[in-house]
């Protein structure tokens, strides 16, 4: 295993405070992902669905999980169903877990072989009165490839059309979104996994070296840490690009004279990083780069010390505006005649900070969380406000990652270069 795994006690706990929202006489089912494929006979590299990892730490395909708390057969409340592994599999692609590894590694003691699910299903389905089934409800998902997850739920209800279905995703959504101390220290690992390849980019970048270059800079250093890459598509943007907020091309090369965007994590054990920096090619910023980078980091600043228990994210997000509004009229790229007439639905601000500041992190970039509930302890968010200015090619970005503790936050990032000067000093030393 490249990376350090939680420990079964984690994984069961999570069963635990799963169950413990579930109805009386619910039962839950739980899909892996699949291996998608490209074309001939190859196919992407594997990732795992998030709500199966977090239930069971379960790192491989043709998973399912089945949890019922309320059944009579003590042997039957967790169930795990694994891809038979083989001699041939082992030769071809590596052993798959055995039935001891599993249950080590999750503490889930009643584990079968695939081939047995129907017939184990169909027995612990007569003691149910209502079955979960789980679905991606995340507010940004766009779905046009179906799940394993999604072929599961059809094939049940054509299967067992009088059960009366119930939605696993919004418990899963109120559990995950509150980390445990071993989920912040994994998060806290891919981070420094990323300052890593930070550190190893500001020594590499100067006027003339190509986007991709510095995204293989970042890659290598990672790997190198026990990442298995980059937590999402890196964006390395240089100059204009730095003003399209998903580049992804990284392919031109860095000016003299040009500020670089560089939105990066690495991921650890299937937690992400979430880092955005912008630093002068030639070491050295400009006053007017100065001045712009200065009132991000002042937002950021502040956006960051409004995050605590009890905070409502849209309260929050429009007080950032507040900031971010009065940034720009000191940057004079509005007046406060162009914020007295604004349209409050899309304030002046939007015009050159278009985005939102935060977001829920953790076994996803875009984690799952509760948009319209108050801010809990355990919460991981991002802080990464913007300013674009297309008309001077321009775009700077800042971003940290701060979980939130009973007293505010702790900041993840905070060994991390941010300043003008510190940035300074490491491209120039």
């Amino acid at each position: 295993m490249r990376y350090k795994q939680l420990s079964a006690q984690h994984y069961t706990q999570n069963r635990n405070r799963f169950a413990s929202e579930l109805q009386r006489g619910g039962l839950a089912i739980f899909c892996s992902n699949d291996i998608y494929p490209t074309s001939a006979d190859g196919h992407m590299p594997f990732k795992q669905a998030s709500d199966i990892f977090y239930l069971s730490g379960v790192d491989q395909e043709e998973t399912i999980l089945i949890l019922f708390p309320d059944s009579f057969n003590k042997q039957y409340r967790e169930i795990l169903f694994l891809k038979e592994t083989s001699e041939t599999i082992a030769i071809w692609e590596g052993a798959k877990l055995n039935k001891e590894e599993a249950r080590a590694q999750t503490g889930i003691q009643t584990v079968f072989w695939l081939n047995d699910f129907e017939k184990i299903l169909h027995t612990v389905l007569a003691e149910a009165n209502c079955v979960y089934l789980n679905s991606n409800e995340h507010t940004r998902a766009g779905i046009e490839v179906e799940t394993r997850e999604m072929r599961f739920s059809k094939w049940f209800i054509e299967k067992y059309p009088h059960y009366q279905i119930e939605r696993s995703a919004p418990l899963m959504h109120k559990l995950r979104s509150v980390k445990d101390h071993e989920e912040i220290a994994q998060l806290q690992q891919a981070i420094d996994i990323t300052k890593a390849g930070f550190d190893r980019v500001m020594k590499f970048v100067k006027p003339g070296v190509m986007e991709y270059e510095i995204e293989a800079e970042y890659m290598h250093e990672f790997l190198r840490r026990g990442s298995r890459g980059f937590a999402y598509t890196p964006i390395i943007a240089s100059g204009f690009s730095a003003c399209v907020l998903h580049y992804i091309d990284n392919d031109k090369a860095c000016q003299d004279g040009d500020l670089l965007l560089m939105d990066v994590g690495a991921e650890y054990g299937n937690y992400n990083a979430d880092m955005t920096r912008c630093i002068p090619v030639n070491g050295r910023f400009t006053p007017r780069q100065k001045d712009v980078y200065n009132a991000v980091l002042r937002v950021m600043k502040g956006a960051t010390a409004m995050l605590r228990p009890g905070v409502i994210l849209g309260d929050y997000q429009r007080q950032v505006g507040e900031m971010m509004t009065k940034e720009l009229v000191d940057l004079n790229l509005i007046t406060m005649d162009d914020v007295k007439k604004q349209n409050p639905e899309w304030p002046a601000y939007k015009k050159y900070f278009m985005h939102g500041t935060s977001h829920f992190l953790g076994l996803d970039v875009h984690d799952v969380g509760n948009w319209t509930k108050p801010v809990n302890v355990g919460n991981v968010f991002t802080v990464e406000p913007g300013i674009y200015i297309r008309e001077e090619s321009l775009g700077i970005r800042i971003e940290n990652n701060i979980v939130i503790t009973p007293n505010g936050n702790d900041d993840l990032f905070k060994n991390f270069a941010i300043e003008v000067e510190e940035i300074e000093d490491m491209m120039n030393k």
